[in-house]
């Protein structure tokens, strides 16, 4: 039992490592001069925009974080993954 709990814990943990690796790859590519349709943005976005929607609604539910020239909803998911990977 103890065996399954370790490999469940690491495959979360290897989960939430390449899920931050992919917001800081969304996060580079959102500075470069490429083009909006470029399969490579359209894949990060499409993979990382799942993640980061819940804390977005809220933020703008609760009009937290409006005419800032920085996307914190993606912070804060950052560092909520950084976080929850940093427990387990």
């Amino acid at each position: 039992m103890i065996q399954i709990a370790y490999v469940l814990m690491a495959t979360v943990r290897a989960l939430l490592m390449a899920l931050e690796i992919l917001m800081l790859g969304r996060a580079v590519v959102s500075w470069l001069p490429i083009p909006e349709d470029s399969p490579v943005e359209n894949f990060l976005y499409a993979v990382t925009e799942p993640v980061i929607m819940p804390v977005r609604t809220l933020c703008e539910r609760f009009g937290w974080f409006e005419g800032l020239p920085i996307d914190m909803p993606f912070f804060l998911t950052f560092i909520l993954l950084s976080v929850l990977a940093a427990i387990l």
